[in-house]
């Protein structure tokens, strides 16, 4: 695996892909969980995966590729 696939972080938000509409690739632990239209679904799938608790916002929790968790619209 090279170092830029490599990530830390247990969930891994990537950059929006631009289509109608747009969405963004959720990753957890290593798998793919589905493709988020907004913040709510990164929840759903966090809450899905166990992790109901993880504050999404905070430094650290998330990975957040390609602009942070206000970011849904590609630029």
């Amino acid at each position: 695996m090279s170092e830029s696939q490599h990530h830390h972080a247990h969930v891994v938000v990537h950059p929006v892909v631009d289509t109608t509409p747009p969405f963004r690739r959720v990753d957890i632990l290593g798998a793919q969980v589905g493709k988020a239209h907004s913040l709510r679904d990164v929840a759903e799938f966090c809450r899905r995966a166990g992790l109901e608790d993880l504050d999404l916002e905070a430094d650290g929790s998330v990975q957040w590729i390609g602009g942070g968790p206000h970011t849904w619209e590609a630029g």
